[in-house]
């Protein structure tokens, strides 16, 4: 069985990567699979008016579960075996940590899709993770409308 790190951050970017993990599953690939999450440290706003170190803690937390549900409810209805890890800092440094820590094979993302030189001056937490991880790690593009509606006639020549 194959071990492998998704990380979602709610987006349905995220989303896409937990498809494309069931889609290998469909093709015969045995996952047992770790959702990924990593929530921003506290503001210092939040700690000077919280002044309560475990309840930001159970908050963070509560917050990353929260925004797993969707892609976990996917993982279920596939009957791909999951568990969650809800971590706190900067997603580029604790992904490719947390892959090395669980011992995955894989790590899957969704991707922004940036450009080459947008990519340089904007930053991306996948590019990032992809330079830092030890193991394989892919990136999954959302699909274009335009790209959507050719796999739809694919799908349909090929029942023909």
């Amino acid at each position: 069985m194959w071990k492998v790190l998704v990380a979602v951050d709610g987006s349905e970017r995220s989303l896409d990567a937990v498809r494309h993990v069931i889609d290998w599953a469909r093709h015969g690939l045995r996952l047992q699979v770790v959702l990924a999450h990593v929530q921003e440290p506290a503001t210092l706003y939040e700690l000077v008016t919280v002044r309560d170190p475990e309840r930001i803690a159970a908050a963070s937390l509560e917050a990353g579960e929260h925004l797993l549900a969707p892609a976990r409810a996917l993982l279920e209805a596939a009957h791909i075996p999951c568990s969650t890890e809800v971590a706190v800092g900067d997603a580029a440094t604790v992904l490719p940590d947390m892959a090395e820590a669980l011992e995955v094979q894989a790590v899957v993302l969704g991707a922004q899709g940036h450009g080459a030189l947008e990519g340089v001056l904007v930053g991306s937490v996948s590019q990032a993770v992809a330079r830092a991880s030890r193991v394989p790690v892919t990136l999954v593009k959302h699909p274009e409308p335009a790209d959507e509606a050719l796999d739809e006639a694919a799908a349909e020549a090929a029942d023909d």
